[in-house]
C-alpha cells in the first residue's frame, strides 16, 4: 500500500490495475456461470410466476444466458471485484482507516448476498403478483424474456447494493465523519433520498416496484442508526466518567 502522495498519472495507472483485476475476476466468474445458466435460467422465470415467456428475436434466447452468465459472474467474483475497489479507496486513507475498510470487507459481501436473495425471493414474487393481479379475462400477460429478465437481473443487484448502506454507515460513523444524532435528525432528509434513489435504481417505472424498493431501504436506515450508535467512539470526557 503506497504511504506517500502519489501523483495523478500515478492514481490513473492503480485504477487501471485494479480495474483490469476487477474485469478478470468478472470473466472467470460469468465462465463459471455459464455452466449454470440453464438452471438459473429456469428459477429466475419461475419467479416471474408464469407458465413460460417468450422471445422474439433469434438471438434473444443466446443473449439473455450471457446476460445471466455476466450476472452470476458478478456474484462468484465479487470478493475480487470489492476488493479491488476497496484497495484503490485506501490508497488515500490512513492506517486506522484501512483496518476499518477490510474488517467491513466480509460483512459487505455477506450483505450483498443476502440484499439480492431479499430482493429475487421476497420482494420480487410479491411486487410481480401483484403488477400481473392487474390482468382481466382478455388482458392476459405474455411476458417477453429479455425485458422481463433484464427487469429481475436488475432489481436484485440493486437491492444487493441497497443492503450496502449499513456498512457505509458504520465506516463513517466509525471515523466520526457521522454522528448517530445527525443520522436520526436527517429522517425527513432521508426519506425524501430514498425515494428517490428507489425512482433511479428500479429498472420499471411503476409505483410499486419503487415503495417495495423503498420501504425495506428505510428500515436499512433505521437498522444503520442503531449500528452507527453502537460503533461511534466516545468522547473521552464520557469514558473517563464512565471509568470513574
Amino acid at each position: 500500500m503506497h504511504d506517500r502522495p502519489m501523483t495523478i498519472v500515478e492514481h490513473l495507472e492503480e485504477l487501471r490495475r485494479r480495474l483490469l483485476i476487477a474485469f478478470a475476476a468478472l470473466g472467470v466468474g460469468a465462465a463459471i456461470g455459464f455452466v449454470f445458466v440453464d438452471r438459473v435460467l429456469d428459477l429466475l422465470i419461475r419467479q416471474l410466476q408464469v407458465p413460460h415467456v417468450v422471445f422474439f428475436a433469434p438471438a434473444e434466447a443466446l443473449f439473455i444466458r450471457i446476460k445471466i452468465a455476466l450476472l452470476l459472474g458478478v456474484f462468484v467474483g465479487l470478493p475480487v471485484i470489492l476488493y479491488q475497489l476497496w484497495a484503490f479507496i485506501a490508497v488515500g486513507l490512513t492506517g486506522t482507516e484501512r483496518r476499518a475498510v477490510m474488517g467491513l470487507l466480509p460483512p459487505s459481501l455477506v450483505l450483498f448476498a443476502l440484499g439480492a436473495a431479499f430482493g429475487l425471493f421476497v420482494i420480487m414474487p410479491v411486487g410481480v403478483r401483484v403488477l400481473l393481479g392487474y390482468q382481466t379475462e382478455k388482458l392476459q400477460p405474455m411476458l417477453a424474456v429479455g425485458p422481463a429478465l433484464s427487469f429481475l437481473m436488475a432489481f436484485v443487484l440493486a437491492f444487493g447494493f441497497i443492503f450496502q448502506l449499513p456498512i457505509v454507515v458504520v465506516f463513517l460513523a466509525r471515523m466520526g465523519i457521522v454522528s448517530p444524532a445527525t443520522l436520526a435528525a436527517g429522517r425527513r432528509y432521508a426519506i425524501v433520498g430514498i425515494v428517490v434513489l428507489s425512482a433511479v435504481l428500479t429498472p420499471g417505472t411503476d409505483v410499486v416496484s419503487q415503495m417495495l424498493m423503498a420501504v425495506p431501504t428505510y428500515a436499512l436506515y433505521e437498522i444503520s442508526i442503531w449500528l452507527a450508535r453502537l460503533v461511534t467512539p466516545r468522547p473521552a470526557s464520557s469514558v473517563q466518567a464512565y471509568v470513574e
